[in-house]
């Protein structure tokens, strides 16, 4: 029987090759997850008949000698904002879980299971997505696996506990402002922020439409990149997605990266990190040979600019349960959401001219760098409740902040890879590996190569 902590590949390949059943995979899975998750509370759904529904076609395949995909027999979950058939896709909301079960998977569901990936369930998350550490009212805070007194990260905090306590070997989040690279970081796994518009977001409820990005986490960089291999390709229920061509990550991750440039950047990405995320850069940045520093301007407006942003698309797509079911939305949110819809649409409009202008400027840094490197999060993990964190020697509160270095990146939609440094003893913290637009292969790269060197690493908590 293959280990629980197996990874995605390893598991397709010996499903593959008849070594191991689907099924038996499969049904460890979810055995392990009625007996672990009581300590975690990373899953909020389970869809075992499908699962093992799944499970059966796939051995199925394999025993005609039918090539069954290059996720053959992996267990996977989901952020409980995705559609699947049969669930209502409730968002980490109460108020909609009134809504009729969804009628069909979400895209990048129905591309892994075509891909040969077994869905075992959905996780938790922040109501709506609008949160950075999944401490639910609804359905109660995600456990971080390396100290469940910490919280898990947000808003896919679910997403990530889930992996960090070996229960699966994949999931997926959304990333509007944070929400992969958070729990990725927190929680000591590996996670991809594409491309604003790379990977299709039809069948998933919107946060911010113009900001909301779709993802995967993994423990591994090859895993990373087979799931989004598998989610690639246009979509024309997706205006964002309709035209992106496919461009495969896995070949190029055993590919040399002595012709990339690599720089670190500094000024608001390091004033506003603890010393654990500076180090943590700083020991990436070692192994990477490399020492040039890169600032970029107006970082700290970009981040307040994608804060006007969000709480205006965000407000406004909930204004009608504002007005009629405010008591059932959770505290934590409610507000934020208020203010957003009586933010004036010249903030809003001001808010998008700054984003157009603050992008130019950015994409001219990528003449002359490929990649840059910054703290993912300012501090490792938090104490669940914590209502107010000290960064650099000021004190924040603690839900918003932690989004305040992953924010200024997805603002303008770059790709970004989270890769985990753990330290014995110590919280794992997580690094940005932040590439040009289309450029997700050269960052998985980059991470491949920290990974092959045991720089960075993801093992399941113990």
């Amino acid at each position: 029987m293959l280990r629980a902590d197996a990874g995605a590949l390893a598991i397709a390949a010996e499903v593959n090759a008849g070594r191991a059943s689907a099924l038996e995979v499969t049904e460890a899975a979810l055995a392990r997850i009625c007996r672990v998750d009581g300590d975690f509370n990373s899953f909020t759904d389970l869809t075992r008949e499908r699962a093992l529904a799944e499970a059966a076609a796939i051995d199925a395949l394999v025993r005609k000698g039918t090539p069954a995909g290059p996720l053959a027999g992996v267990p996977y979950a989901v952020k409980n904002l995705f559609d699947v058939k049969g669930l209502t896709t409730r968002a980490g909301s109460k108020i909609n879980r009134s809504l009729p079960p969804a009628a069909a998977d979400a895209t990048v569901i129905r591309r892994l299971a075509a891909a040969g990936a077994i869905l075992v369930g959905t996780l938790n998350m922040d109501e709506y997505a609008y949160g950075f550490t999944t401490e639910n009212t609804h359905d109660g805070a995600t456990r971080n696996p390396h100290d469940t007194s910490r919280v898990a990260g947000g808003s896919s905090g679910g997403s990530g506990a889930a992996l960090a306590a070996g229960l699966v070997p994949l999931t997926l989040g959304t990333d509007t402002n944070g929400s992969i690279r958070v729990p990725a970081s927190l929680c000591g796994v590996f996670g991809l922020k594409p491309t604003y518009g790379r990977l299709s977001r039809h069948g998933s409820a919107s946060f911010a439409a113009s900001l909301d990005h779709i993802g995967p986490l993994a423990r591994s960089v090859a895993d990373l990149a087979a799931a989004y291999d598998a989610m690639q390709g246009p979509d024309t229920h997706d205006p964002a997605c309709a035209g992106r061509p496919v461009e495969r990550a896995t070949p190029g991750l055993n590919s040399t990266i002595d012709d990339l440039r690599i720089g670190i950047l500094d000024d608001y990405f390091e004033q506003n990190a603890e010393p654990e995320a500076i180090d943590a850069v700083a020991t990436v940045a070692q192994s990477l040979s490399t020492r040039l520093r890169v600032r970029i301007s107006e970082a700290a407006r970009a981040r307040a600019a994608a804060f006007v942003i969000t709480a205006s698309e965000g407000g406004n797509l909930h204004l009608s349960d504002l007005r009629t079911r405010a008591a059932d939305f959770d505290p934590m949110t409610r507000d934020r959401f208020l203010a957003g819809a009586l933010i004036p649409a010249a903030w809003y409009i001001q808010a998008q001219r700054f984003r157009s202008w603050y992008r130019s400027q950015v994409l001219r840094i990528f003449d002359n760098i490929d990649i840059l490197l910054a703290p993912a999060t300012p501090c490792s993990a938090t104490a669940i409740g914590q209502e107010t964190m000290v960064i650099a020697g000021k004190t924040v509160p603690t839900r918003p902040s932690m989004g305040m270095l992953t924010q200024p990146i997805s603002f303008i939609g770059l790709p970004v890879v989270v890769v985990p440094f753990h330290r014995p003893g110590r919280m794992p913290i997580g690094i940005q590996l932040i590439a040009a637009p289309w450029r997700e292969a050269q960052a998985l790269s980059v991470a491949a190569m920290l990974e092959r060197g045991g720089v960075v690493s993801a093992p399941v908590a113990k």
